[in-house]
């Protein structure tokens, strides 16, 4: 509910205040300090009561005998009888119990604090209302004898709400510095080398959101290594074949410079520097989550384009514009033409089609050909680099043409797989990509 992690920290200091509110209001009553202060009011009552004349005696006796108890008491003193009215006085003004209360009284019927006893405040500092039992209140206030502070009582205290706060607020302290520990250890793992590092990912605050983000960037930096780290495997290995054959026709072109030497060294050269280009795409691709450069391209004129450089190729579908590399989207249809023509069989077809299916509005290209075809367990293996499937070292290429087709794909929101045609087979390549993205 809480996400926010200084939420959760002033949250957990403010209940844990309110619980010292609660708990000492219950201790308060369970030891019953209430029902004991207000005994103690009524007993004092009693007790003044005792040393005065009654209600019904004349005011000048009150007075005097409530002067004289004030005098003895070293009291600042003031008796009023059951209408409020002042009686007798002594020493310095002291609140009235009866203050404004037969205005309260008419305004909403509730009675004036002071009137049931305790302690009031007013002109001339605070003071002690005691209530008799014949309905007079006493109210006096003890000038020069002051009640010695306790410091010690209040330290106590003080400790005490400090040690609630403390013992509330370790639960969350704790758990946050226990997911900084573990988010410290998988950083120091990711740092030594251990590119399969990973925290758990525990709640919904801003930790976790920097946990979830670790893993991620963990994840991406594992793929993007293992990548470079196949691809140059594969790389040095697809590169000795062109480089055996170059240095081998060099060597039989002192012999024989004939003119047919010279083609297959320009062929084999032609065909180092097309893999070195797609090893660097195909690396910069898998490098890159989104592209730089963008424009509006109609991808049915982009396929007929490409398509009338081969002959007896069909181009149906209708037009739609796809906002994404307009370079990529030409190697992407280029090389799905090429697999075609060397690896299948004629007729081959190219159709350009929205996508209805789709969860966003995008496009369906589809590559088709007569050929037999891949086979099921094939289907994915020849989109990684460096697969030729069964047509290895009959068939020219690098196989990185249909690697490039999915990487492109990709980074066009988009998807490349194999489908089976109306024959059954497997000798359909369809792309999808987003309009936008």
């Amino acid at each position: 509910m809480f996400k926010r992690l200084s939420t959760q920290i002033y949250l957990t200091v403010l209940i844990t205040l309110m619980l010292v509110v609660f708990i000492a209001g219950g201790i308060w009553r369970i030891s019953g300090g209430e029902r004991e202060f207000r005994q103690a009011v009524f007993v004092a009552g009693e007790l003044l009561a005792n040393g005065l004349p009654p209600a019904t005696a004349p005011t000048s006796e009150q007075r005097d005998a409530a002067v004289d108890l004030a005098r003895r008491l070293r009291l600042d003193l003031a008796l009023y009888s059951a209408t409020g009215d002042r009686i007798a006085s002594y020493g310095r003004r002291v609140p009235s119990p009866f203050r404004d209360w037969r205005d309260r009284e008419r305004r909403d019927g509730r009675p004036l604090r002071g009137r049931h006893g305790g302690f009031i405040r007013g002109p001339g500092g605070p003071a002690w209302s005691v209530p008799l039992p014949d309905g007079r209140f006493i109210v006096a206030r003890a000038p020069d004898r002051r009640p010695v502070p306790r410091p010690i009582r209040f330290v106590v205290i003080l400790a005490a709400v400090a040690l609630l706060v403390g013992l509330c607020a370790w639960p969350v302290a704790r758990g946050l510095t226990r997911r900084l520990e573990r988010l410290q250890e998988g950083v120091e793992r990711l740092g030594g080398g251990d590119l399969s590092a990973r925290v758990a990912v525990q709640g919904r605050d801003e930790v976790a959101k920097l946990a979830g983000s670790f893993n991620t960037s963990a994840e991406r930096i594992e793929q993007l290594v293992n990548a470079n780290k196949l691809l140059l495997a594969n790389a040095s290995h697809e590169l000795r074949t062109p480089l055996a054959r170059i240095r081998m026709g060099l060597e039989l072109f002192e012999s024989d410079p004939s003119q047919k030497r010279r083609d297959d060294l320009e062929k084999d050269i032609s065909e180092l520097d097309d893999m070195i280009g797609e090893i660097l795409l195909l690396s910069r691709l898998d490098q890159i989550d989104q592209m730089h450069e963008r424009s509006e391209t109609d991808l049915l004129a982009l396929a007929a384009e490409e398509a009338s450089r081969y002959p007896n190729l069909d181009v149906s579908g209708q037009p739609v514009i796809i906002n994404g590399d307009a370079k990529l989207l030409r190697r992407l249809v280029r090389n799905l033409l090429e697999n075609a023509m060397k690896h299948g069989a004629a007729p081959i077809s190219i159709s350009v089609a929205p996508d209805q299916k789709g969860e966003r509005p995008g496009a369906v290209l589809v590559v088709s050909d007569a050929g037999p075809g891949i086979s099921a367990d094939l289907a994915e293996q020849v989109f990684e680099p460096f697969h030729r499937g069964p047509s290895r070292g009959r068939a020219s290429g690098s196989g990185l043409g249909l690697a490039l087709v999915r990487s492109i794909a990709e980074r066009h929101g988009g998807s490349a797989r194999f489908e089976a045609g109306n024959d059954g087979r497997l000798n359909r390549v369809v792309v999808k990509l987003a309009t936008d993205r």
